[in-house]
C-alpha cells in the first residue's frame, strides 16, 4: 500500500534548524503534490508549505523566508526549518495527492506526524 514516512523532528532552540524529510512508497503512479501541514495545541491544522510535481513551490505568510520546501527526482519531499520560533511548534505531517494505481484512484494521504519543538 501507499505509505508516508516521515523524520527528521525533534526539539531544537529558538533560532536552530530542523530538516524534515518525507518518503512516499507503493503503488504509486503519480504524485500531483506534496506538502508539509502543521497543527499546534488547540488550533486548527494549516498549510505550511506545497511542491507541485512542476516544482511550483506555496508558503504560508508565518514561514515566508525561514522554510524551504524541495523535491528530489524520486518520491521525496522536504522542509528546511530554519530561525525557527518557538510558535513553530507543532505535529507536523506530510500530505501527498497522488495516483495510486492499485487501488485505480486519485487520494489525499498523510504521515503518521512527526513533532517539532522549538523551545529554550
Amino acid at each position: 500500500q501507499v505509505q508516508l514516512v516521515e523524520s527528521g523532528g525533534g526539539l531544537v532552540h529558538p533560532g536552530g534548524s530542523l530538516r524534515l524529510s518525507c518518503a512516499a512508497s507503493g503503488t504509486i503512479f503519480s504524485i500531483y503534490a506534496m506538502g508539509w501541514y502543521r497543527q499546534a495545541p488547540g488550533k486548527q491544522r494549516e498549510l505550511v508549505a506545497t511542491i507541485t510535481s512542476g516544482s511550483s513551490t506555496n508558503y504560508a505568510d508565518s514561514v515566508k523566508g525561514r522554510f524551504t520546501i524541495s523535491r528530489d527526482n524520486a518520491k521525496t519531499v522536504y522542509l528546511q526549518m530554519n530561525s525557527l520560533k518557538p510558535e513553530d511548534t507543532a505535529v507536523y505531517y506530510c500530505n501527498a495527492d497522488l495516483y495510486d494505481s492499485r487501488r485505480m484512484l486519485r487520494n489525499d494521504y498523510w504521515g503518521q506526524g512527526t513533532q517539532v519543538t522549538v523551545s529554550s
